[in-house]
């Protein structure tokens, strides 16, 4: 089912402007677009150089927010590709006055053009949609394909943090890390309360914990170059 568009959405966004980027992506092939750099300079959008940590697909911004909060000490980068969504966190952030995180409104694809290479010292992949049908695997936030952009896009010793409440597509999350010569480590089938210091429960985890659902929890470090 489509989603409806929110009212105003337009003005909303623009209200939200030092709390939102939004890039006009003209070139709507993703392979050609992401040549065509148009970095983000991160120390000038922050007002500051503290190390970034990226959440990618943030949904209504609920763990960005939270994770900006928790920690000033960082600056918080939510990318999420649909604005209808973005605007949510967007607003929140602002009228909480969360200064260190900013939301990008993008494709996943397409973070290599506007995010250098060694930016990002965590990546997060909270409760990313599985597509289970197997013609969608490329589709899925932790196909190799999204792997490589993200190892590119950490530092030497950055780390990719996923949860999810989808046995296949952890499993399936797995082998692509391994794939692309990820170390993993911290893997769980139950993350429990406690497991994880200062672990943000995200909307999602919420509702699948209370339905009693296991939630599938893992670490991803870039492997030594040989």
């Amino acid at each position: 089912m489509r989603m409806r568009r929110k009212r105003n959405l337009d003005e909303r966004l623009a209200a939200c402007g030092d709390v939102v980027i939004h890039p006009e992506l003209t070139d709507k092939n993703m392979k050609t677009s992401v040549l065509r750099k148009e970095y983000l300079d991160l120390a000038a959008l922050f007002g500051n150089d503290r190390p970034v940590r990226v959440e990618i697909g943030s949904g209504k911004g609920f763990f960005a927010c939270s994770l900006a909060k928790l920690h000033p000490e960082y600056n918080v980068l939510a990318v999420e590709m649909i604005s209808n969504v973005a605007i949510v966190g967007a607003e929140r952030a602002k009228a909480e006055g969360i200064a260190n995180v900013k939301f990008l409104i993008s494709r996943a694809e397409c973070l290599e053009k506007y995010l250098r290479e060694g930016c990002a010292e965590a990546i997060y992949l909270n409760f990313s949609t599985p597509l289970p049908k197997d013609g969608y695997a490329k589709q899925r936030l932790t196909h190799e394909r999204f792997l490589r952009i993200y190892e590119r896009l950490l530092t030497p010793d950055g780390v990719i943090c996923q949860k999810t409440d989808n046995v296949p597509f952890f499993e399936f999350s797995m082998e692509q890390f391994r794939r692309c010569g990820f170390t993993l480590s911290g893997i769980t089938y139950d993350l429990k309360e406690g497991d994880i210091p200062e672990n943000i429960v995200t909307e999602h985890e919420k509702m699948f914990s209370e339905r009693g659902i296991p939630i599938c929890r893992l670490e991803a470090r870039k492997g030594e170059k040989v």
